[in-house]
């Protein structure tokens, strides 16, 4: 297998919401994203959520309280945790999950249109060339 650049990876889609999978972990997906506005309340009963924010700022609204997180913070949401990602002003962010999840959840309110209800999507091109083992990019 050869190397993926993170930042190659995100430049290579558009869409909000709509996770690509980088690679995969044994059984787990390691997915990165584009949000920004709100996902919606769900929770996955079988698995924690792992989130690392590579740009921006991520809010993770729990039944609770509100987990601010900023460029570099790493935050799990606990199997069973009702929890609703949202960006006001857009983030890039690293997800880890086991693969075939939901983006929604198993239990969830109604998915609105900005939010791909997926267990993540392959990336393609660039993205996926490697680097030159020359440059190393």
């Amino acid at each position: 297998m050869d190397p993926i650049n993170l930042t190659e990876a995100l430049a290579s889609f558009d869409a909000l919401w709509s996770p690509r999978i980088v690679t995969t972990v044994n059984d787990y997906d390691i997915r990165v994203a584009k949000v920004r506005g709100e996902h919606l309340w769900h929770a996955h009963d079988d698995t924690d959520e792992f989130f690392l924010v590579l740009e921006g700022r991520l809010d993770i609204a729990l039944e609770d309280r509100t987990v601010h997180l900023e460029q570099g913070d790493v935050f799990v949401v606990p199997r069973g945790a009702r929890h609703k990602p949202s960006s006001e002003a857009g983030a890039r962010i690293l997800m880890i999950e086991p693969s075939g999840t939901s983006t929604v959840g198993d239990r969830h309110e109604e998915v609105p249109d900005h939010v791909d209800a997926t267990a993540g999507h392959a990336l393609t091109g660039h993205a996926l060339a490697g680097h030159d083992e020359v440059s190393g990019r």
